[in-house]
C-alpha cells in the first residue's frame, strides 16, 4: 500500500484543519505515493529514532511532534538536524506528524492522558475549530437508495450521537414527469408522461465531511445530474477541544495524586506548584505538552489540580498566587501516543486489510534526566 492510504484515513479522525496555526502539522519529508511496508510510531524524531528505523527497516515514521518546526537555513551536513534529513531521504523514509490536531482530535492525545490517569466524566477544556452542521438532501430512485445511503454514509454523511450511528431519514414517494423533445431521458420516453418511485435521503453532517460526501454522491448516483440541496442547520456545531476535565474515582490528598501521577506516567520526577499538599482532590484538568498559560481556565472550570508540562518560573509564581495546583510531570508523557497511535492503526489494518507492519519506537526521546 502507499503513505497516502494510512494518512487519508488518519486524517478523517484527526484532520489537518484541526490544528493550531502556524503548526507544520502534515507530511515532513518523503512522498505520501511512497510504497509502505512497516511503520513505526514516536513522539520524536530525532536522530537516534531514525537509526531506530533504518534498523528495524521502517518505511514510515509517524511523530506526535512535528520534525520541522523551524525551517532549515541551509543543508550544512555537520549539522546534525540537517544530517537527519539526509539520512531519512537515502534510506527512503517516509516522515509525517500529527501535532495540535491529534491533541484536539475526539479521542486523541488529551483523552489518552485522561485515560492514563482514570478520569471519568470527561468534558472539553480549551476551545478550538468548531465544526457546523449542515443538512443534505438527496432525491435518488426507490431501487438505488439503499446503495446511496450507505455510499454518502461511509464517506462521512453522519452525525454520531452517544446513541446512534448512522442515523439518516428516508421517505418514498412518486415522482411524474414529461421529458421534452430536447432532452435525454434516462427513465421513460420523450413526450410521455412518466412516474417512477423515488426516495429522499436525508442526513445531517459536518461541514468538513461535505467534501468527500458530494465526491460520492455523483460517483454513486445513478442519474448524471443528482437532485440534493444543503442548508445549514442553525446554532448546531461540534466544538472540538484540547485539553480533559474529568474526575477521580474517589477523593484523595494533593499529596497522594502527586504520587499517582508519577506511577501513572512512569516518571523518575515531576514539579509540583502548591500551597498546600493537603488539600483535596476530586476533579483534575490535564493538558498534554506546553500547558501552562492555561491554568485560570483550568481554575475557572472547576479543576482542584491542573497536570500539564513545561510550567515556566514565573507563571510558577503566578499559580501559587493564584492557589491553583499545578503538577508538571513534563512533555514527555506525552509518548503514550506510541502505543495508542500503533493501536489505532493495527484496528485500521484489520478493517482495511492492509498489507503493514506497525511498531512502537523503543527509544526515550526525553532530553531530561533526574538525579
Amino acid at each position: 500500500m502507499k503513505v497516502r492510504q494510512l494518512i487519508e484515513r488518519f486524517e478523517q479522525f484527526a484532520p489537518k484543519h484541526l490544528a493550531m496555526d502556524n503548526d507544520p502539522v502534515g507530511l515532513q519529508l518523503g512522498s505520501l505515493d511512497a510504497k509502505v511496508h512497516k511503520v513505526m510510531t514516536t513522539l520524536d524524531v530525532r536522530p537516534e529514532v531514525v537509526e531506530e528505523a533504518i534498523v528495524n527497516g521502517v518505511d514510515l515514521i509517524f511523530a506526535h511532534h512535528p520534525m520541522m518546526f523551524h525551517p532549515a537555513k541551509n543543508l550544512d551536513l555537520s549539522i546534525p538536524q540537517n544530517q537527519m534529513y539526509a539520512t531519512l531521504l537515502q534510506n527512503h523514509i517516509t516522515v509525517y506528524s500529527a501535532h495540535t490536531n491529534l491533541d484536539f482530535a475526539d479521542g486523541g492525545m488529551n483523552d489518552w492522558l485522561a485515560e492514563q490517569l482514570g478520569l471519568t466524566d470527561l468534558s472539553g477544556m480549551v476551545p478550538g475549530y468548531a465544526d457546523p452542521v449542515y443538512r443534505l438532501t438527496v432525491q435518488v430512485p426507490k431501487v438505488y437508495s439503499a446503495a446511496v445511503r450507505m455510499s454518502l454514509v461511509d464517506a462521512g454523511a453522519e452525525v454520531n450521537s452517544s446513541e446512534y450511528t448512522s442515523y439518516t431519514y428516508e421517505i418514498d414517494g412518486t415522482v411524474y414527469y414529461v421529458p421534452k423533445s430536447f432532452s435525454n431521458p434516462e427513465i421513460g420516453n420523450v413526450g410521455e408522461p412518466t412516474e417512477r418511485e423515488d426516495a429522499r435521503l436525508e442526513f445531517e453532517l459536518f461541514k468538513s465531511k461535505l467534501e468527500p460526501v458530494m465526491h460520492a454522491l455523483h460517483d454513486v448516483h445513478p442519474l448524471d445530474k443528482p437532485l440534493y440541496n444543503i442548508i445549514k442547520v442553525q446554532d448546531k456545531q461540534h466544538q472540538y477541544t484540547m485539553g480533559r476535565i474529568g474526575d477521580l474515582e474517589s477523593e484523595m490528598s494533593l499529596d497522594e495524586f502527586v504520587q499517582l501521577v508519577k506511577d501513572k506516567f512512569q516518571v523518575q520526577g515531576l514539579r509540583v506548584i502548591a500551597n498546600d499538599l493537603s488539600k483535596p482532590v476530586k476533579k483534575v484538568a490535564v493538558l498534554g505538552g506546553d500547558g501552562g498559560k492555561f491554568y485560570p481556565l483550568a481554575q475557572k472550570l472547576g479543576a482542584d489540580v491542573y497536570v500539564t508540562g513545561d510550567v515556566y518560573y514565573h507563571t510558577g509564581h503566578d499559580m501559587l498566587a493564584a492557589d491553583m495546583p499545578v503538577i508538571d510531570p513534563g512533555h514527555h508523557i506525552e509518548s503514550v501516543c506510541k502505543a495508542k497511535l500503533a493501536d489505532l492503526f493495527n484496528q485500521w489494518k484489520a478493517a482495511d486489510d492492509w498489507d503493514i507492519e506497525i511498531i512502537e519506537s523503543k527509544i526515550n526521546t526525553d532530553p531530561f534526566t533526574f538525579k
